[in-house]
């Protein structure tokens, strides 16, 4: 009764399909793409950001950010839950097609520090190897968020403000902590639209 509460039973197929394409876009493209040749897409605006670990917070709380916005997309209404996060598995369905065509990777930062953020970072590098860059699915789940914000009905401008300058905060983040380079930032962005986009057609 709790879970119901929490999450409505006809969500629960949408978020099963979600988590599903999630690991198969991002794990699953790199069985096909380990052995190809990765592309970096760097650009001159890359070599003047620095790397700035104390980004690694915001980055890290975009996990947060996503889980409280899936659970307040799949409360507001049945359209809105079908809508969206269909939205988001062909806007994921488009990065996994570009991370198979165009395998990319990237030079991450070299850590030095020992302070908690680049603890951190050196933890998330381990975790995570610098490839499926473009698009960004870090910048695709955040500004689904916010664009999600602004079509509920069961919360108000504050929410959509803070999707909005949270996902500013996101985009800053991926390069800031060098895991992501500028253009994979519009790209996450375009693939999140072109996604809403066919979803609402």
């Amino acid at each position: 009764e709790k879970i119901k509460w929490l999450l409505p039973v006809y969500t629960y197929i949408p978020l099963i399909a979600l988590v599903c394409v999630n690991v198969v876009t991002y794990y699953g493209s790199r069985l096909i793409t380990s052995g190809m040749a990765h592309h970096d897409f760097s650009v001159f605006l890359d070599e003047y950001i620095p790397f700035v670990p104390a980004f690694i917070i915001i980055y890290a709380l975009s996990y947060l950010q996503w889980v409280v916005g899936y659970v307040l997309i799949a409360r507001d209404s049945r359209a809105l839950c079908y809508r969206i996060f269909m939205g988001e598995i062909i806007g994921k369905l488009i990065c996994m097609l570009l991370f198979i065509l165009i395998p990319t990777t990237m030079q991450r930062a070299q850590i030095t520090g020992t302070d908690f953020c680049s603890n951190l970072t050196k933890l998330i590098y381990l975790s995570d190897r610098p490839d499926n860059l473009f698009p960004s699915i870090h910048c695709l789940e955040s500004w689904i968020c916010f664009r999600a914000s602004c079509q509920m009905e069961k919360t108000g401008k504050a929410y959509r403000n803070f999707s909005f300058i949270f996902a500013l905060l996101v985009f800053a983040s991926t390069v800031f902590v060098k895991q992501h380079v500028v253009l994979d930032i519009p790209a996450g962005i375009l693939a999140a639209e072109l996604g809403l986009w066919i979803s609402k057609k």
